[in-house]
């Protein structure tokens, strides 16, 4: 996955066509994310002087040494080209999982090995020893080089935990990245809950996930034009957040049509998880046992739990289908069919709840008109004020009344 970050504004013309360098949250990444990364990889700085000096080191050996006869610039300049490409090189296994490094590591050497057995093949033939000194170095490098790509391709396949957790600390430590799919990132809600911090890490952002939203904020219909610019605005507003590390991966999967599908083998080549609302790929991705987090599932588990004999009060909006029925909404959006309801249309009733119904789309809640409460409120709004009686005075206080034994 290339950490290729872009700035997206939608207020300017044309960005959504071209992105731009997007700031990460390194600049106002929180303490304790601050003390994750020194521990993990040290600071920028340490990093940067760890890799000058190798660089340093690999000039001042090629100047020194200047092998091949060249000269000492030219071999200096040979060995810094040499320092760079390990430097790069470096820093891509950084970014690799420990599946893939020990799939890399067994492919070399399992390339060298054959090496080895090509070169004993070769030293019992009557080939010169030039050319059979270049065939085993080629057989070396094309072998060696065969073995790490295709090792490292298919070190997903490998099960750490058969090793009895001897890699669990790496796994433990390591947080799954979440990757955005078209839907979520247009509906908008996965803004307030980056926000309210109940999602954290890094939010990868696939880029045929980004050309989608482009072209819906470049279409004719004025509509769809609308969605696409709040979509760009909310992954603007992700990437300013301090807990989160806005990826763009690189990875197209040209040989893959469907989009669903590429987010689900984009999950699952880096043991991420989708971030979706739609119905569909919930279903096909956990089928394929990748981990789905649905907005619209979280939405309703964080919804009010209402048991039937509950009252409430809710304000009818429309006719019901039912005979007599009046519906309502609660703030949540939450459906309420009220009995006998249908005279009450735009009025503030009072009901009790009889059942709660839980369907694919959402909560349903059935009620009835709680007549207890209409007839208080009735009560409240028919009756007068009541006339404060005048404060009683000496002359009407009442005097203590003596028992008939004590009289004389």
């Amino acid at each position: 996955m290339s950490r290729t970050h872009s700035s997206i504004d939608p207020s300017t013309p044309g960005s959504s066509r071209s992105p731009q360098p997007i700031r990460t949250a390194a600049n106002g990444r929180n303490p304790e994310a601050s003390v994750n990364q020194v521990v993990r990889f040290g600071s920028w700085w340490d990093q940067f002087i760890v890799r000058f000096i190798f660089a340093a080191t690999c000039v001042a050996a090629g100047f020194h040494f200047h092998p091949f006869g060249l000269t000492p610039r030219i071999a200096a300049i040979v060995w810094l080209v040499f320092a760079l490409a390990v430097i790069q090189f470096e820093i891509r296994l950084q970014r690799a999982s420990m599946r893939r490094l020990i799939g890399a590591v067994v492919g070399a050497i399992l390339g060298i090995l054959g090496a080895m057995l090509v070169n004993e093949v070769l030293a019992h033939t009557t080939i010169p020893e030039v050319s059979r000194s270049s065939l085993g170095v080629g057989a070396l490098l094309v072998m060696t080089y065969i073995g790490l790509a295709v090792g490292a391709s298919k070190g997903d396949l490998l099960n750490l935990q058969a090793l009895g957790g001897l890699f669990g600390s790496e796994r433990s430590g390591r947080r799954a990245p979440k990757v955005l799919d078209t839907s979520v990132i247009i509906d908008g809600r996965i803004a307030d809950v980056c926000e309210a911090q109940f999602m954290d890490g890094v939010i990868v952002i696939p880029q045929f996930v980004l050309r989608e939203l482009q072209l819906v904020a470049d279409s004719a219909d004025s509509l769809k034009r609308q969605r696409g610019r709040r979509g760009l605005e909310v992954l603007q507003r992700i990437q300013k957040m301090p807990n989160l590390e806005v990826e763009i991966a690189e990875e197209d999967f040209p040989n893959i049509a469907d989009v669903d599908l590429k987010l689900i083998e984009l999950a699952r080549r880096h043991d991420g998880k989708i971030v979706t609302n739609d119905y569909n790929l919930n279903k096909v991705a956990t089928l394929q046992g990748i981990g789905v987090m649905n907005v619209n599932q979280l939405a309703n588990a964080l919804k009010p739990v209402v048991l039937p004999g509950e009252a409430m009060r809710v304000f009818v909006l429309r006719e019901g289908k039912e005979y007599n029925q009046g519906v309502a909404y609660l703030d949540d959006g939450t459906m309420v069919v009220v009995d006998g309801a249908k005279k009450l249309i735009n009025k503030n009733v009072d009901i009790t709840v009889t059942s709660v119904h839980q369907t694919t789309a959402g909560k349903m809640i059935f009620g009835r008109i709680d007549e207890r409460g209409e007839q208080n409120s009735r009560a409240g709004v028919g009756s007068q004020p009541a006339i404060e009686p005048p404060a009683p005075t000496l002359a009407d206080s009442p005097r203590p009344v003596v028992p008939e034994s004590h009289r004389d």
